[in-house]
């Protein structure tokens, strides 16, 4: 049956039994690939996986972790929070006033079109190739072209227009609709709409730092590829999961909480 319940213990059950197939599948490729060649780097198997972990907390091969941490975070951060920032407030104007539409809407439709990573040679002359400015370009505007259009569309959609007669003739100001009516019926929308952001974000953080930090997991991944360290390589990605899956489950809780009638 299309769209048939199942139960959140089947959930879990078939998330962990997916992961497991996955887990199973690696393994089965390492040991093919160990008795080719019991030297093979580039599907290491448990041990050199473990061997892996353990130079990264002991800071060998000139990695250091928690350093890659803070500068990954601060640029996703500030980037992810420019974004959707710029994106709330052009996207509500969009939805809200058919004027701004009409105005912004196909630039914004124009670039959303053009990949972010292709633009890296106009970032570098607009914000040059140093300093965090070009990190938080490259994540801000790559998410708000995508996340305005989706903002802009749900103000459009999701806000009966019976609604906003009758808080016109109440006698509510175009502000007051808007804060009053319009934000609370979207912002679910906002939320999940900016939760589907974090992996593009991610990948446009990584791609910038492959090419232009000193530090963060995009630098890491690019030094420990070079010498072929993939047991470190692996562990580096694995976190990367760990940490959207993490802002993933984060954003959904705090969609939950802030509009608990919107269901799941």
């Amino acid at each position: 049956m299309i769209r048939g319940p199942i139960t959140n213990r089947s959930r879990i059950l078939l998330g962990i039994a997916s992961f497991f197939v996955l887990l199973v599948g690696y393994a089965f490729m390492s040991h093919r690939a160990h008795v080719e060649n019991p030297r093979n780097k580039t599907i290491p198997n448990a041990t050199q996986l473990q061997e892996g972990w353990y130079n990264i907390w002991a800071g060998e091969n000139g990695i250091d972790l928690w350093a890659d941490v803070k500068a990954s975070a601060a640029r996703l951060s500030l980037g992810v929070g420019s974004g959707v920032l710029a994106a709330f407030v052009i996207g509500l104007a969009m939805g809200c006033f058919p004027l701004v539409e009409a105005v912004l809407m196909p630039p914004i439709s124009f670039f959303a079109k053009i990949p972010p990573t292709a633009m890296l040679a106009v970032y570098f002359v607009f914000f040059g190739v140093t300093g965090m400015q070009i990190f938080i370009a490259l994540i801000a505007f790559g998410i708000f072209p995508t996340l305005a259009q989706a903002i802009a569309q749900a103000a459009q959609k999701d806000v009966d227009d019976h609604t906003l007669y009758k808080s016109y003739t109440l006698g509510a100001t175009d502000f007051e609709v808007v804060w009053e009516v319009v934000i609370p019926q979207i912002l679910p929308r906002i939320i999940e709409n900016a939760r589907l952001q974090i992996g593009p974000a991610m990948v446009f953080l990584v791609a910038a730092e492959f090419a232009l930090a000193d530090q963060g997991f995009g630098y890491t991944l690019r030094m420990q590829s070079r010498l072929q360290n993939m047991n470190i390589v692996y562990t580096y990605l694995a976190l990367l999961g760990i940490t959207g899956l993490t802002l993933d489950w984060l954003l959904i809780q705090l969609r939950r909480r802030t509009c608990p009638w919107f269901g799941d």
